[in-house]
């Protein structure tokens, strides 16, 4: 298996259909981060409940409707080609798994960027902590 060093490496392989398995492991020097994306009408009521519970839901970044580029957190990504997996739902269930969502988007979506344990992962590694999903070498 091919190991990427950094988010954009990885970002490049989704887009291009060559990446599509679990991203631990990989980027070990930068945040990871799970993906949510709503439509507006449901997008304050997210935000307020991941504000209200900041540990398994810590915001990194909202990207506002009609924008699918995390400027702050992953500039040029695109939200919508760049992530390994996405899984689908249309009211609560689940319609689909697939590595491009572009035909799901609109411009009425907003996305938001949760951080993930994956982030801290390396530094668990570093300190001689085995993580048993992750190859060492």
């Amino acid at each position: 298996m091919k190991f990427y060093k950094t988010g954009m490496d990885i970002r490049m392989a989704c887009r291009k259909q060559g990446f599509s398995g679990p991203t631990a492991g990989h980027a070990p020097d930068y945040i990871q981060t799970n993906v949510v994306i709503l439509d507006k009408s449901d997008a304050l009521d997210f935000l307020i409940f991941c504000q209200r519970n900041p540990k398994p839901c810590p915001v990194i970044e909202v990207v506002e409707a009609g924008s699918f580029e995390p400027i702050v957190s992953a500039p040029g990504a695109d939200l919508r080609t760049d992530i390994p997996k996405y899984l689908v739902y249309e009211n609560g269930r689940l319609v689909t798994e697939t590595t491009d969502i572009t035909k799901y988007s609109n411009q009425q979506m907003v996305s938001f960027l949760l951080g993930c344990s994956y982030t801290f992962e390396y530094a668990l590694l570093n300190a001689g902590i085995p993580i048993r999903h992750i190859e060492q070498n």
